[in-house]
């Protein structure tokens, strides 16, 4: 698997690397910056275990970046349990486009290094910046659930998204 960094106009991505949890700790603990995403990490041994278990995916199922900003680590977007996209970003760098960078950048890499015929997206149905950005990026809903995930004790309901594999030049698509 390339392990390469990508860099865009204001952000460095990188993969996912064990020294990042202390700084991935300040977004995984942030109640806002969770409240769609799973429970806040109130301790940084939490992170640490997230950190680990992205770390330790099977090859081909899970392949995590964070987004280095003015050399800050400011959150992380990546697929696990392949093909589902999942990313997160500290509240204080919302609203600035910064995500539809990363993820403008990633989703292509994606579909390079990873055998995946789509790449999917699980949101919470409240999480409406994260549906814009999505639909933006050209994934298109697929089906809804309700009460999906247990976050801070609310059951939470899901809208599924997915996203194709773009047909290459010279292929047909299905």
């Amino acid at each position: 698997m390339a392990t390469e960094r990508i860099r865009t106009h204001r952000l460095i991505l990188r993969p996912l690397e064990a020294r990042d949890a202390p700084a991935l700790h300040k977004v995984f603990s942030n109640p806002q910056a969770m409240r769609y995403f799973s429970d806040p990490h109130p301790e940084l041994a939490e992170t640490e275990t997230w950190v680990r278990n992205s770390l330790a995916g099977l090859p081909g199922q899970t392949l995590e970046f964070v987004l280095d900003h003015k050399g800050t680590v400011i959150g992380k977007a990546g697929i696990w349990d392949a093909p589902e996209l999942g990313f997160l970003l500290h509240p204080r760098f919302w609203g600035k486009g910064l995500m539809a960078e990363a993820l403008s950048a990633l989703i292509p890499h994606f579909f390079q290094q990873m055998s995946l015929e789509k790449i999917t997206a699980d949101v919470d149905p409240r999480n409406s910046a994260s549906l814009s950005l999505l639909n933006r990026m050209g994934f298109r809903k697929t089906h809804e659930a309700r009460g999906t995930i247990r976050i801070n004790g609310e059951w939470c309901d899901s809208i599924y998204l997915a996203l194709p594999r773009p047909a290459t030049p010279g292929t047909r698509a299905l």
